[in-house]
C-alpha cells in the first residue's frame, strides 16, 4: 500500500506572492504546445499554419482552456458548492478545471483563429489536436500534486491512501489519466497525424480517442459530489460528456473520408506533385 506524498501545492513563495504547482503544470502544457507546434511547422513546409498563426492559437487557446475549463467545472460538477461560495470560482490555483468545458472553450477559440487567418476551421483543429495531449497529461500531474480527483477504493497492491480523504487505499486515477490521456494518447494521435489525412480526420480521431480513454479512466476515478455523481445506469458525468465526443468524432471521421473520396485533392492524383512533397 502506498501513501500520497502530500506535496505542498505551493511551488515557490516570495513574500505575499505564491506560485502553485497546478499553475506551473498549465504553463508547462502551454510551453509544450508552442514547441510541438513549431516543430510541426518547421518539418512541414506545406502546413496551413505559420508561426504567427500558432502564436494566435496559443493566446486564444489559453483563454479558452482557462475560462471554459473553469466554467465547465462549475456548471458540470460542483454547481451547488459554487452557488454558495461564488468567490471560489476565481480560485483556479486550487484546482478544479473541466476538460470538457475547456474543450468547448478551445473550439470557440479556434473558430476565432480560423476566421482571423482565413483558414478552414477543421484545418486549424487538425493542426492543434496532436499538440494537446501532453498538456492534458501535465494537468493530471497537477491534480495528483493537489491530491484531487482521487480514485475509487481498491485492494490492488499499488492502491494509494490519500490522508486528506480517508484511510482507504484508492486507485491513483490521476496517474492513470496522465498515462492514458497524456502519454498514450499523444503517441497515438501524433503518429496518426504524421501521414496525410483528409481534412477533419485528425480532429475526428482526437474526439474518439479522448472520449474512449476518458470513459475507461472513469471506472477507476471516484465520482465527485454534485453533478459528478454516478448517474443513470451507473454512468458518471465524465462518461456522459464523453459520449457526444465519441459520436461526433465518428461522424466527422466518416464525413472526412467521404469528402476525400468524392473530392480528391490535386496532390493525390498528380504523381509529380507527390514526388515534390
Amino acid at each position: 500500500m502506498l501513501v500520497h506524498p502530500q506535496i505542498d501545492p505551493v511551488a515557490i513563495s516570495v513574500g505575499p506572492l505564491s506560485v502553485h504547482w497546478y499553475g506551473l503544470m498549465y504553463l508547462l502544457g502551454f510551453t509544450l504546445f508552442i514547441l510541438l507546434g513549431r516543430y510541426r511547422i518547421k518539418h512541414n513546409p506545406h502546413s496551413v499554419f505559420t508561426y504567427e498563426t500558432l502564436d494566435d492559437a496559443l493566446f486564444y487557446g489559453m483563454l479558452g482552456v482557462i475560462l471554459g475549463g473553469r466554467l465547465g467545472h462549475v456548471l458540470f460538477y460542483q454547481f451547488g458548492y459554487y452557488l454558495e461560495h461564488p468567490l471560489q470560482i476565481f480560485a483556479i490555483w486550487e484546482g478544479g478545471m473541466s476538460f470538457h468545458g475547456g474543450f468547448l472553450g478551445v473550439i470557440i477559440a479556434m473558430s476565432l483563429v480560423a476566421r482571423k487567418h482565413q483558414l478552414k476551421w477543421l484545418s486549424v483543429t487538425d493542426f492543434i489536436a496532436p499538440l494537446v495531449p501532453l498538456g492534458l497529461g501535465a494537468g493530471r500531474i497537477g491534480n495528483f500534486i493537489n491530491a484531487e480527483l482521487w480514485g475509487r477504493p481498491t485492494d490492488a497492491p499499488w492502491g494509494m491512501v490519500f490522508p486528506y480523504v480517508d484511510e482507504l487505499p484508492r486507485h491513483p486515477s490521476q496517474l492513470y489519466q496522465f498515462a492514458l490521456e497524456g502519454i498514450v494518447f499523444f503517441i497515438f494521435i501524433w503518429i496518426y497525424s504524421a501521414k496525410p489525412r483528409p481534412t477533419g480526420a485528425v480532429s475526428g480521431m482526437f474526439l474518439i480517442g479522448y472520449g474512449v480513454l476518458r470513459s475507461f479512466a472513469e471506472f477507476y476515478r471516484e465520482p465527485e459530489d454534485g453533478f459528478m455523481g454516478v448517474l443513470t445506469l451507473g454512468v458518471t458525468m465524465g462518461q456522459w460528456l464523453s459520449i457526444p465526443m465519441i459520436l461526433t468524432g465518428i461522424a466527422v471521421l466518416i464525413w472526412a473520408n467521404r469528402q476525400a473520396t468524392s473530392h480528391p485533392s490535386p496532390q493525390t492524383n498528380n504523381p509529380h506533385k507527390r514526388k515534390k512533397r
